[in-house]
Protein backbone atom coordinates (compact mmCIF):
# COMPACT_ATOMS: atom_id res chain seq x y z
CA UNK A 1 0.00 0.00 0.00
CA UNK A 2 0.98 3.40 -0.92
CA UNK A 3 0.05 7.15 0.37
CA UNK A 4 1.07 10.42 -0.42
CA UNK A 5 1.83 12.93 1.85
CA UNK A 6 3.10 17.24 1.70
CA UNK A 7 6.09 18.33 3.42
CA UNK A 8 8.11 21.49 3.84
CA UNK A 9 11.79 21.86 4.56
CA UNK A 10 12.22 23.94 7.69
CA UNK A 11 15.73 25.28 8.93
CA UNK A 12 14.54 26.66 12.62
CA UNK A 13 15.16 23.31 15.29
CA UNK A 14 14.93 23.03 18.83
CA UNK A 15 12.27 23.22 21.59
CA UNK A 16 10.97 27.10 20.53
CA UNK A 17 10.99 26.78 17.07
CA UNK A 18 9.30 22.69 17.83
CA UNK A 19 6.32 25.03 20.12
CA UNK A 20 5.87 27.60 17.07
CA UNK A 21 5.23 24.56 14.97
CA UNK A 22 2.28 23.11 16.60
CA UNK A 23 0.67 26.60 17.09
CA UNK A 24 0.56 27.33 13.78
CA UNK A 25 -0.70 23.37 13.48
CA UNK A 26 2.36 22.14 11.95
CA UNK A 27 4.24 19.01 12.68
CA UNK A 28 8.16 18.86 12.91
CA UNK A 29 9.45 15.95 11.70
CA UNK A 30 13.04 15.15 9.75
CA UNK A 31 13.58 12.67 7.15
CA UNK A 32 16.67 10.41 6.74
CA UNK A 33 18.44 7.47 4.88
CA UNK A 34 21.51 5.96 3.65
CA UNK A 35 22.28 8.68 1.01
CA UNK A 36 21.26 11.92 2.25
CA UNK A 37 22.04 14.30 5.97
CA UNK A 38 18.75 14.18 7.91
CA UNK A 39 16.17 17.12 6.64
CA UNK A 40 13.82 19.10 9.26
CA UNK A 41 10.50 19.09 7.94
CA UNK A 42 7.32 20.36 8.34
CA UNK A 43 3.47 18.74 8.02
CA UNK A 44 0.66 20.30 8.18
CA UNK A 45 -0.97 18.12 11.42
CA UNK A 46 -4.73 17.75 9.84
CA UNK A 47 -3.43 16.28 6.75
CA UNK A 48 -1.12 13.89 8.92
CA UNK A 49 -3.69 12.96 11.17
CA UNK A 50 -5.96 12.30 8.40
CA UNK A 51 -3.64 10.45 6.69
CA UNK A 52 -2.34 8.17 10.38
CA UNK A 53 -6.57 7.43 10.58
CA UNK A 54 -6.53 5.26 7.64
CA UNK A 55 -2.96 3.80 7.06
CA UNK A 56 -0.88 0.83 8.91
CA UNK A 57 1.96 3.41 9.59
CA UNK A 58 4.67 1.20 10.18
CA UNK A 59 3.92 -0.94 7.19
CA UNK A 60 3.05 1.80 4.50
CA UNK A 61 5.17 3.56 2.03
CA UNK A 62 4.40 7.13 1.68
CA UNK A 63 5.10 9.29 -1.11
CA UNK A 64 6.56 12.15 1.04
CA UNK A 65 6.27 15.62 -1.45
CA UNK A 66 9.08 17.55 -0.01
CA UNK A 67 8.64 21.31 -2.14
CA UNK A 68 7.81 19.65 -5.26
CA UNK A 69 10.65 16.71 -4.34
CA UNK A 70 8.81 13.10 -4.16
CA UNK A 71 10.79 10.66 -1.33
CA UNK A 72 9.22 7.35 -1.13
CA UNK A 73 9.31 6.78 2.71
CA UNK A 74 8.13 4.87 5.75
CA UNK A 75 7.57 6.26 8.81
CA UNK A 76 10.15 4.86 11.63
CA UNK A 77 8.84 6.90 14.66
CA UNK A 78 5.93 8.85 15.86
CA UNK A 79 6.25 10.95 18.99
CA UNK A 80 3.28 11.32 20.79
CA UNK A 81 2.02 13.78 24.01
CA UNK A 82 1.51 11.35 26.67
CA UNK A 83 -1.94 12.29 27.69
CA UNK A 84 -3.25 13.55 24.11
CA UNK A 85 -3.27 12.21 20.40
CA UNK A 86 -1.22 15.34 19.61
CA UNK A 87 1.40 13.84 17.73
CA UNK A 88 4.81 15.85 18.58
CA UNK A 89 7.26 14.62 16.38
CA UNK A 90 7.68 12.12 13.49
CA UNK A 91 10.58 10.65 11.69
CA UNK A 92 10.79 9.19 7.96
CA UNK A 93 13.24 6.84 6.56
CA UNK A 94 13.94 7.43 2.84
CA UNK A 95 13.80 3.99 0.77
CA UNK A 96 16.38 3.28 -1.44
CA UNK A 97 15.20 0.61 -4.58
CA UNK A 98 16.38 -2.69 -4.25
CA UNK A 99 17.24 -2.04 -0.37
CA UNK A 100 15.45 -4.02 2.45
CA UNK A 101 14.12 -2.67 5.01
CA UNK A 102 13.26 -4.25 8.77
CA UNK A 103 9.65 -4.09 9.71
CA UNK A 104 7.20 -5.86 12.31
CA UNK A 105 4.17 -7.29 10.45
CA UNK A 106 1.30 -7.86 12.34
CA UNK A 107 -0.28 -11.95 12.02
CA UNK A 108 -3.79 -11.77 11.87
CA UNK A 109 -5.24 -14.89 12.46
CA UNK A 110 -7.55 -16.53 10.14
CA UNK A 111 -10.42 -19.23 10.32
CA UNK A 112 -12.54 -20.93 13.52
CA UNK A 113 -10.22 -23.42 14.80
CA UNK A 114 -11.63 -27.44 15.58
CA UNK A 115 -10.85 -27.02 19.37
CA UNK A 116 -13.20 -23.57 19.51
CA UNK A 117 -15.75 -24.69 17.84
CA UNK A 118 -16.72 -28.20 18.68
CA UNK A 119 -15.01 -28.51 21.98
CA UNK A 120 -15.03 -24.77 23.56
CA UNK A 121 -11.39 -23.92 23.74
CA UNK A 122 -9.90 -20.96 23.48
CA UNK A 123 -7.65 -19.18 20.98
CA UNK A 124 -4.94 -17.64 22.76
CA UNK A 125 -2.57 -15.51 20.51
CA UNK A 126 0.39 -14.65 22.49
CA UNK A 127 2.80 -13.30 19.60
CA UNK A 128 0.97 -10.77 17.39
CA UNK A 129 3.94 -8.91 15.28
CA UNK A 130 6.56 -10.35 13.42
CA UNK A 131 9.87 -8.70 12.59
CA UNK A 132 10.50 -9.40 9.25
CA UNK A 133 13.27 -8.23 6.51
CA UNK A 134 11.47 -7.29 3.31
CA UNK A 135 11.83 -4.96 -0.30
CA UNK A 136 9.73 -2.00 0.39
CA UNK A 137 8.06 -2.70 -3.12
CA UNK A 138 6.54 -5.87 -2.69
CA UNK A 139 6.02 -5.04 1.46
CA UNK A 140 2.59 -7.26 2.46
CA UNK A 141 0.79 -5.04 5.12
CA UNK A 142 0.33 -8.05 7.62
CA UNK A 143 0.87 -11.66 7.59
CA UNK A 144 -2.20 -14.38 7.80
CA UNK A 145 -2.09 -17.73 9.19
CA UNK A 146 -4.92 -20.11 9.26
CA UNK A 147 -6.17 -22.05 12.61
CA UNK A 148 -8.85 -23.60 11.49
CA UNK A 149 -7.01 -27.25 11.61
CA UNK A 150 -6.22 -26.52 15.27
CA UNK A 151 -7.86 -28.85 18.18
CA UNK A 152 -7.36 -28.64 21.87
CA UNK A 153 -3.82 -28.01 23.64
CA UNK A 154 -2.50 -27.77 19.47
CA UNK A 155 -0.30 -24.72 18.85
CA UNK A 156 1.36 -22.72 15.78
CA UNK A 157 5.13 -21.26 15.71
CA UNK A 158 6.78 -19.22 14.09
CA UNK A 159 7.98 -22.17 11.37
CA UNK A 160 4.44 -22.62 10.39
CA UNK A 161 3.93 -19.51 8.88
CA UNK A 162 3.52 -18.94 5.19
CA UNK A 163 5.16 -16.47 4.14
CA UNK A 164 5.02 -14.21 0.64
CA UNK A 165 8.33 -14.55 -1.58
CA UNK A 166 10.99 -11.86 -0.67
CA UNK A 167 10.15 -11.89 2.85
CA UNK A 168 12.47 -13.29 5.24
CA UNK A 169 11.65 -13.57 9.07
CA UNK A 170 14.16 -12.77 11.41
CA UNK A 171 12.15 -14.49 14.54
CA UNK A 172 13.38 -17.75 15.98
CA UNK A 173 11.08 -20.08 14.52
CA UNK A 174 10.22 -22.41 17.59
CA UNK A 175 8.40 -19.09 18.84
CA UNK A 176 4.43 -19.91 19.91
CA UNK A 177 2.47 -17.93 17.59
CA UNK A 178 -1.49 -18.88 19.33
CA UNK A 179 -2.62 -21.91 21.12
CA UNK A 180 -6.01 -23.47 21.77
CA UNK A 181 -6.43 -24.09 25.69
CA UNK A 182 -9.07 -26.04 27.20
CA UNK A 183 -12.12 -24.03 28.30
CA UNK A 184 -11.98 -22.45 31.55
CA UNK A 185 -13.86 -23.85 34.30
CA UNK A 186 -15.70 -21.92 37.07
CA UNK A 187 -15.80 -23.13 40.49
CA UNK A 188 -18.59 -24.37 41.16
CA UNK A 189 -20.74 -22.21 44.22
CA UNK A 190 -21.20 -22.97 47.89
CA UNK A 191 -24.38 -22.92 49.09
CA UNK A 192 -24.89 -20.76 52.15
CA UNK A 193 -26.17 -24.27 54.15
CA UNK A 194 -22.91 -25.85 53.45
CA UNK A 195 -20.28 -22.72 53.98
CA UNK A 196 -22.48 -21.96 57.31
CA UNK A 197 -21.95 -25.79 58.44
CA UNK A 198 -18.19 -25.26 57.36
CA UNK A 199 -17.52 -22.20 59.60
CA UNK A 200 -16.13 -22.65 63.18
CA UNK A 201 -17.64 -21.19 65.58
CA UNK A 202 -14.78 -18.73 67.66
CA UNK A 203 -16.03 -17.89 71.69
CA UNK A 204 -14.37 -14.54 72.36
CA UNK A 205 -10.78 -15.26 74.29
CA UNK A 206 -11.22 -14.26 78.06
CA UNK A 207 -7.77 -12.39 79.49
CA UNK A 208 -7.37 -13.45 83.07
CA UNK A 209 -5.01 -11.51 85.67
Amino acid sequence: MTATLTASKRSSIGKGAARKLRAAEQIPGVIYGHSREPQPLAVNSRELGRLLDRIAAETTVVELDIDGAVSRTLIREIQRHPFKRQVLHIDFLELVAGEKVTVDLPIVLVGTSTGVRNSGGVLDQILREIRVEVDPANMPSHIEMDVSELDLNDSLHVRDLKVPEGVDVLEDGDMTICVVAPPRQEAAPVAPEAAAEGEAVSEPELIRK
